[in-house]
């Protein structure tokens, strides 16, 4: 796969991004793309697309991080296809959302009156 395939791949999957398809020496054992959302000078997301190919088998891994240009990678997932990938990427940020959000509920009841059972 060319470059120009690599960009229409993630174009397609993934068009509110910005993508930049990064030079490698090797385009058909290696391909990475940085994408981008952004509002005026803020960034919102990044996500990372690498592309490998080994013994004949593909490989995406894809990762994402929040806020800022200096912003950690929040999260890591690795599948055949790229739409799997960010799809698995999507879902443990789902989970986790929905874990925070129980945990902030007890907190929230917990501090109400009518459960604090404490003198």
């Amino acid at each position: 796969m060319n470059s120009a395939d690599f960009r229409k791949e993630l174009v397609k999957i993934m068009p509110g991004y910005v993508w930049t398809v990064h030079r490698t020496s090797n385009p058909d054992g290696h391909q990475s793309a940085t994408g981008i959302q952004s509002s005026g000078f803020n960034r919102l997301s990044t996500l990372r697309v690498t592309r490998r190919v080994r013994d004949g088998s593909v490989d995406y891994e894809t990762k994402s991080a929040g806020n800022g240009t200096k912003a950690r990678w929040a999260h890591i997932s690795h599948c055949g296809t790229l739409a799997r990938s960010l799809r698995s990427l999507q879902s443990y940020y789902e989970r986790e959302a929905a874990e925070f959000h129980c945990l902030a509920a007890r907190l929230k009841s917990g501090r109400s009156e009518t459960n604090n059972t404490s003198t």
